[in-house]
């Protein structure tokens, strides 16, 4: 049985949002695992990109067909081929696998459940695919998932379409699935005449899920800015 841990909450939205770029998003989570103890603190960023096309380190370039100008970045998590953007909600994962007692597969549907709680709140009827990895509604994808595991230590996470402009996923095959339909909950809300949350209510619900689901005694949560005071504390 493994000892509860705390999980530290890095929340880098504000009010007007400020969209990210990649890059230096993705070094930051590198250096932090990199530099982590046997006792460092997981932490959660949640944060939101600037428009960007993301590979996976094993992704086939021809499931990215029109970029339309908009950047493209290879970078080591798994799957294929995503779109980042204003919008879109990042939940990056900066956790101890070893330490939470889970494996990879076990946090992938954990992450899955968060989702999918959160989504039912709003009446909606989320699902997981084993074989996408992701969490889909009525069979549109709703959130992605894709991760990096070095020295039992895990980074990246989990993509939630909050309120975005779902157009530049028609330049790819989203996760290597051709025709592969995209949503957003903007969108969803207003079919079913439902009030659309803030970015900082949901982020709250689906930290709160993911708090519960993968065990940490406690989450502390800090509204920041962006880069870290420090990588790895």
């Amino acid at each position: 049985m493994h000892t509860p841990r705390e999980l530290r909450v890095n929340n880098f939205l504000s009010e007007p949002v400020a969209s990210l770029d990649y890059e230096p998003v993705w070094r930051a989570m590198q250096a932090f695992t990199r530099q982590r103890a046997p006792g460092t603190q997981d932490q959660l960023w949640i944060l939101e990109h600037a428009p960007v096309y993301t590979l996976g380190q094993a992704a086939d370039v021809a499931h990215l067909f029109n970029s339309n100008n908009i950047p493209v970045l290879r970078c080591d998590r798994g799957g294929q081929v995503t779109y980042h953007g204003p919008g879109q909600l990042m939940f990056y994962l900066l956790a101890d696998l070893r330490a939470l007692g889970i494996g990879v597969r076990t946090l992938v549907e954990m992450l899955e459940q968060s989702v999918i709680e959160v989504l039912s709140s709003f009446a909606l009827s989320g699902e997981g695919n084993r074989d996408a990895p992701g969490v889909y509604v009525g069979g549109a994808k709703i959130a992605a998932l894709g991760l990096r595991v070095s020295r039992g230590c895990c980074y990246h996470g989990l993509s939630f379409n909050y309120q975005l402009d779902l157009a530049p996923f028609a330049g790819i095959n989203p996760c290597g699935y051709e025709n592969l339909p995209v949503t957003c909950l903007a969108d969803l809300l207003q079919d079913v005449q439902q009030a659309l949350p803030s970015r900082l209510q949901l982020a709250e619900r689906i930290t709160e899920r993911l708090q519960n689901n993968l065990g940490y005694a406690r989450a502390s949560q800090t509204l920041t800015q962006w880069p870290p005071a420090a990588v790895a504390t």
